[in-house]
């Protein structure tokens, strides 16, 4: 049986792009050192395998749209996507304001990571989408 230990986000400078994450989920850091920094839930009581976010220095710089991206459920959109940009976040476009179905908002952090913010649901409804 395999589970997910972590998702890695390559980047420039850990250090510096973790605090975003950290503050934005309101994670722990459980790890860090020069070339990478961890975090992880803190109501993780490991019942339920949860993935760390596990940020690593690489020397790449990021060329084009991420392959694989976070989707965020927030409890109030607007007022999330407004935190995450006092956070260091910024709304982007990548044609989704042509589709007048689009419920959700692209963001990038501070690094240029592309991620979305959900609509919220009722916590009822909120079964896995």
């Amino acid at each position: 049986m395999l589970r997910i230990q972590c998702l890695t986000i390559d980047c420039a400078d850990p250090q510096a792009l973790a605090p975003f994450w950290r503050d934005a989920l309101e994670w722990v850091v459980t790890y860090e050192d020069h070339n990478e920094v961890a975090l992880e839930s803190p109501v993780n009581d490991g019942s339920v395998p949860f993935p760390d976010l596990l940020f690593i220095r690489v020397p790449d710089s990021k060329l084009t749209k991420n392959r694989l991206h976070l989707d965020l459920r927030p409890a109030d959109q607007a007022a999330e996507v407004a935190r995450l940009e006092a956070l260091g976040a910024r709304r982007v476009s990548i044609g989704q304001e042509n589709d007048p179905h689009t419920t959700w908002v692209v963001m990038e952090d501070p690094a240029g990571n592309e991620f979305c913010v959900l609509r919220a649901l009722p916590i009822e409804a909120d079964t896995t989408a």
